[in-house]
């Protein structure tokens, strides 16, 4: 059977989940002797942490090894297209495809589907620098595999 993932802001979550990932962050870093020490620390119980420990991850683990993809609206402006694959290029990521619609107005969808294994930086980050180039409007994440 297939799992199924959603992406969700943590805004809309219980803190529990929250504080399952700090829990894993904790016994990841070596700040406590156990379990048990790190539930106490972030004020969950040990059942809470066992129950939801393989089934909550930050987006950039989850991400890891993985195919996004996100789009944007873009202005017909030379050079535009290439500076947001050099920035690609530069953090590492492996573009699949690209999708550029027709400008309309000096205004374009354009739709990227690319892995992310080899990015260090988080993908949110990422997708804030992409949405800062000037020219590029409205980045969305539509995908994650």
């Amino acid at each position: 059977m297939k799992d199924d993932y959603l992406v969700i802001d943590k805004k809309v979550l219980s803190e529990i989940f929250q504080k399952v990932i700090d829990t894993k962050k904790i016994i990841e870093n070596g700040d406590v002797k156990g379990i048990t020490e790190a539930t106490k620390v972030t004020g969950i119980s040990r059942s809470v942490f066992y129950k939801y420990k393989d089934y909550v991850f930050e987006f950039s683990k989850m991400s890891a090894g993985r195919k996004v993809t996100f789009s944007m609206m873009v202005k017909h402006e030379k050079g535009l297209l290439s500076t947001i694959l050099n920035e690609i290029s530069k953090e590492g990521g492996n573009i699949l495809t690209i999708n550029q619609g027709i400008p309309i107005n000096d205004v374009a969808n354009l739709s990227i589907t690319m892995d992310i294994s080899s990015m260090e930086k988080n993908f949110k980050i990422f997708l804030n620098e992409i949405n800062n180039i000037n020219g590029v409007d409205n980045v969305e994440l539509i995908a994650i595999e």
